[in-house]
């Protein structure tokens, strides 16, 4: 017998149409067009040196580092934490951080910070019920919005000032950061990559970042956002947690591998810039506000580093997704790509999901998620294709959100055939679209630009007229009535049996 025919896979090099990375049939850890070189693996400890032999050997803080450099440690951690948990780098730099012209407090921007999320802000309010943003604003042309300018705070929950809580942002630039560097020392950045491509220079080396990848920029680190070749505009998302740090969720019963696996998280390698003598000015976002100081030489001038306080970009794409393989809906948190935990040891202050293409095979099962009203509060955001939003004005480099305990589900046409679809087929799901969430334990308040200075904020809820697709189906099944009344009889009757064993007349009366 003739062996078949065998089936050869085609490349796809369009990273927003893959199932996932592996289509692309790559051998590279990077998409093709990104420039850098990078070092794999989450938490790890990386060195890396722009002139091999720059790292100290057997020493930190050497009396005289190499080619006149300077030795700069940043902790991100308490001295004394447990190693697990105890995070800092060592630098070797061409001028101390400390070297510059002092600070500014009176800096002019464009950008709209807040970072008190507590009642006592009249800046910030909650929402009663969903809400939902369309496309975020783009800069005019005739305006340029750095990342410094673009950035806008939509909502959050604590202060940073208390080492506790979190904050969402979206951004919206067309121009590069020239000759400015910004520098977060309240918390983490997560940023997310939805329009455009951004070059990302940090102080530990370069970060390529597209739309379907994030990248991890730790507290304290310098950094630079400027346009990809070929972009003049880009948007993305940003998720900052204070008194917290991203990382790696366990896997539980799943093993060692799955979901977001550590080999896949990339790290920069150093790099200097060539001219390193010009004037900078160094944006520092403390408490919520900015201050700036200035400088006449370059930020990123570090030509060896080691340690573990290092940023780091992941391709979604190459999410692992796990799922039910037989019956049921399973918890959205099987998508989580990263968690950062609170101070419950047992809830997350927040977590980072990925809904992305993927398998559907679960049999005699409602597929789709069924309704619900969580205890945490949910972001949605599309970052291509078409979304998992509640409507059709829910595109991409828009967004929505469910306050926790906010009843929610979906009324497409698509709910009421899977309820009476009957065949359990294998099926392909959510492709050509990249959907991310951020699901907090945290209840958010709203910032005024949220609310209304974007312009786009839709705070009504859905149309009620939207649930006639799902109507009461139970009030006009057959013989329904009779059924509950015989229901009634049969408790009235059980409940008047069972009564006898706690009367010790009735019940000796019984046993006769």
């Amino acid at each position: 017998m003739a062996a078949p025919p065998i089936k050869e896979r085609t490349p796809i090099k369009d990273l927003q149409k893959v199932f996932h990375y592996t289509d692309t049939m790559t051998r590279k850890p990077t998409r093709d067009n990104d420039p850098y070189e990078y070092m794999a693996g989450f938490g790890n400890r990386h060195q890396s040196e722009v002139i091999p032999g720059t790292l100290p050997a057997g020493q930190n803080n050497p009396q005289a580092p190499r080619f006149g450099l300077y030795t700069e440690g940043i902790t991100y951690s308490a001295f004394t934490a447990p190693r697990h948990s105890n995070f800092s780098t060592y630098m070797y730099r061409v001028r101390p951080a400390a070297a510059h012209n002092g600070y500014n407090t009176n800096i002019q921007h464009k950008a709209d910070i807040e970072n008190c999320f507590l009642t006592l802000n009249p800046r910030v309010a909650t929402l009663a019920e969903q809400g939902e943003w369309s496309p975020f604003p783009l800069p005019k042309e005739s305006e340029k919005i750095d990342f410094v300018d673009g950035l806008h705070t939509i909502g959050g929950s604590g202060d940073p000032n208390l080492r506790e809580g979190i904050a969402l942002y979206v951004f919206m630039v067309n121009a590069d950061m020239d000759h400015r560097a910004f520098c977060n020392t309240d918390g983490d950045f997560l940023i997310v990559a939805q329009l455009g491509n951004l070059d990302i220079q940090t102080e530990l080396g370069m970060l390529f970042v597209q739309p379907g990848e994030i990248c991890v920029i730790p507290r304290g680190i310098r950094f630079a956002v400027r346009l990809g070749p070929g972009h003049s505009v880009a948007r993305g998302y940003i998720t900052e947690v204070w008194g917290s740090r991203w990382e790696l969720p366990d896997l539980g019963p799943l093993g060692g591998h799955g979901l977001a696996n550590p080999r896949d998280f990339l790290h920069p390698v150093a790099h200097i810039d060539e001219n390193l003598h010009e004037d900078w000015t160094v944006v520092n976002k403390a408490n919520g506000l900015y201050n700036a100081l200035e400088q006449d030489h370059s930020p990123f001038d570090l030509v060896a580093w080691h340690g573990n306080v290092v940023p780091y970009k992941y391709d979604l794409t190459k999410f692992s997704s796990q799922n039910a393989t037989s019956i049921d809906h399973t918890d959205p948190s099987v998508n989580c790509v990263l968690t950062a935990p609170s101070r419950d040891p047992v809830t997350p202050l927040a977590d980072f999901l990925w809904f992305g293409p993927r398998w559907d095979v679960a049999s005699n099962t409602f597929r789709l998620p069924y309704f619900h009203r969580n205890s945490a509060t949910e972001f949605l955001a599309s970052l291509y294709g078409n979304g998992l939003g509640r409507s059709d004005d829910f595109l991409p480099g828009g967004g929505s959100v469910e306050i926790s305990h906010t009843p929610h589900g979906n009324f497409s046409p698509e709910y009421v055939w899977e309820s009476r679809e009957q065949v359990n087929e294998p099926r392909r799901i959510l492709e050509n679209q990249m959907t991310i969430m951020v699901e907090s334990s945290r209840s958010f308040l709203f910032t005024e630009y949220a609310r209304s200075g974007c312009g786009v904020f839709k705070d009504q809820g859905t149309d009620p007229r939207v649930w006639d697709a799902l109507p009461d189906k139970f009030s006009s099944y057959p013989h329904i009535q009779e059924i509950l009344e015989q229901v009634k009889k049969d408790k009235q009757e059980r409940k008047e049996r069972l009564e006898v064993f706690y009367d010790d007349t009735r019940l000796a009366e019984l046993v006769k």
